[in-house]
């Protein structure tokens, strides 16, 4: 397994390049929410940048236009792919985000789809199915994989939702922190229901809800829950040799300290 971190592209692609190398990391996982930016000049650049450097992009994170509140109330109206009101600007957006993918040479293709419905009965689900189909073969006809990082729904949804789209370019980006923080899985069991689907890896760390509004907290990396020994064990039980992408949601300084920590915690695990 390699190790890298989460970049954003709009931070500037030469300082998010410069990022990676100064953390002396291989891989790095880029995050857009702006499809703006998704340009033939921005690609080239990113490109050309990553390769001067020896940095592999391995994912584009790909996120929307429109409202996103993080918790359990507001969350599953404004998230992701799921509420109709912003289904399909959300999709002509991860769209923009496939085909830029495509110029940079990444394959992977992440986003959080929303809250998911448990029961498959539910109202939104069929047109849900629907709208997936049609970005998962989107990526299909670029060369990519769609990947769903992981959180807002149980494993098993997740599952019940990869095996309906019924399309073999699907993976997953699994976020063991968000299995915990959303109080749907641990993340070592939840291997066993779509550890074969794992494309990629946000090597994250947090806590499950103390209460029923608001997500559980992140913490850096080996002070939270998720039992990275064992997690990295079954990882590689289950044939995954990709990439460890160091996620730490705060910034400035001790975003720095709390990676370069990750970093050497991961490196004796691997």
């Amino acid at each position: 397994m390699k190790l890298g971190v989460v970049v954003s592209l709009a931070e500037g692609i030469e300082l998010s390049i410069k990022k990676v190398k100064d953390l002396d990391l291989s891989t790095c996982q880029v995050v857009c929410w702006e499809p703006e930016l998704f340009t033939k000049e921005n690609a080239q650049k990113l490109k050309d940048s990553a390769r001067e450097s020896g940095i592999e992009i391995t994912h584009l994170w790909v996120g929307w236009p429109g409202p996103r509140v993080w918790n359990f109330i507001e969350g599953p109206i404004t998230l992701g792919l799921v509420p109709l009101e912003y289904r399909y600007v959300r999709l002509e957006a991860l769209k923009k985000g496939s085909d830029f993918a495509k110029l940079i040479g990444v394959e992977n293709l992440i986003t959080h789809v929303g809250f998911i419905p448990e029961n498959p009965n539910d109202s939104l689900y069929p047109g849900l199915i629907s709208v997936l189909r049609e970005i998962v073969r989107y990526c299909r006809n670029n060369g990519q994989y769609f990947c769903f990082e992981t959180g807002q729904e149980t494993p098993t949804t997740l599952l019940r939702t990869i095996e309906d789209i019924g399309m073999d370019n699907i993976g997953v980006n699994l976020d063991p922190a968000n299995l915990l923080m959303y109080g749907k899985a641990n993340p070592v069991d939840a291997l066993d229901i779509i550890g074969r689907f794992v494309r990629g890896v946000h090597a994250k760390d947090g806590e499950y809800p103390i209460g029923g509004r608001t997500l559980g907290v992140e913490k850096p990396l080996g002070e939270g829950r998720v039992n990275y020994p064992l997690f990295i064990s079954k990882l590689k039980a289950y044939g995954y040799d990709g990439s460890l992408t160091i996620e730490r949601e705060i910034s400035g300084e001790q975003q720095i300290k709390d990676i370069l920590k990750a970093k050497e915690f991961l490196s004796r695990l691997i």
